[in-house]
């Protein structure tokens, strides 16, 4: 009892409801958040099926052009059973794996090197800016003229391509880094690399994923 006589009225904390507006309410409606994403996904991609099968049989696109999507599934199948479709993803596998590697161990140690030295950037600055915005796709009758359609062309188009978005993300990593960091490791007296493995790679490293990502 209060000291006016009246009953004392409890009341629940702010959030604590189970309701639609409380915290079991909250967590409710995540789930059903979750679970309906990867339903309209599903939704999606079962429309755009039924969207290629509908079109060529109602006559809007030629069906030479445009197959329905059941002739396509057909394909699909038949090019599974096959060792000449494994031979050749494996292939497409392989220079895939091998340039992106190679790309990111040489767009790493490049933008390391080139971010560290002042005039080095300014000195290389225009020459990347010039290189970097031409499509990997303008090379392929070079890679071609040169290697044919082997995996040495393969690799030529998948570095060309990956290099630049790792050198680019890595020097603006190595910008980034903080100037008292730096002047700290200076005044520690750091080697080279020392500076590089405990100040500027921390720094580079998130910008280095995502040039990875971008690869």
């Amino acid at each position: 009892m209060s000291a006016s006589g009246s009953t004392p009225v409890l009341t629940k904390p702010a959030g604590t409801a189970t309701g639609p507006g409380g915290v079991g309410g909250g967590r409710v409606r995540r789930t059903l958040d979750r679970a309906r994403t990867p339903l309209r996904g599903l939704a999606g991609l079962a429309g755009l099926v039924v969207l290629l099968e509908v079109l060529p049989h109602i006559g809007v696109v030629s069906a030479d052009y445009l197959p329905p999507a059941s002739e396509m599934g057909r394909a699909l199948w038949q090019l599974l059973g096959e060792d000449a479709f494994w031979t050749a993803l494996g292939d497409t596998l392989t220079g895939w794996g091998l340039g992106l590697a190679i790309a990111v161990v040489a767009g790493v140690v490049a933008g390391v090197v080139i971010g560290s030295v002042p005039v080095l950037r300014a000195v290389t600055a225009s020459t990347i800016e010039f290189l970097r915005p031409i499509p990997s796709v303008a090379l392929i009758p070079v890679a071609v003229l040169l290697y044919g359609t082997d995996l040495e062309s393969k690799l030529l188009l998948v570095v060309y391509a990956s290099f630049w978005q790792v050198l680019v993300q890595v020097l603006a990593g190595m910008q980034d880094v903080d100037p008292v960091a730096e002047d700290t490791a200076r005044s520690y007296r750091m080697g080279s690399w020392g500076r590089v493995r405990y100040v500027l790679w921390p720094t580079a490293l998130p910008y280095v994923m995502t040039g990875v990502r971008l690869g």
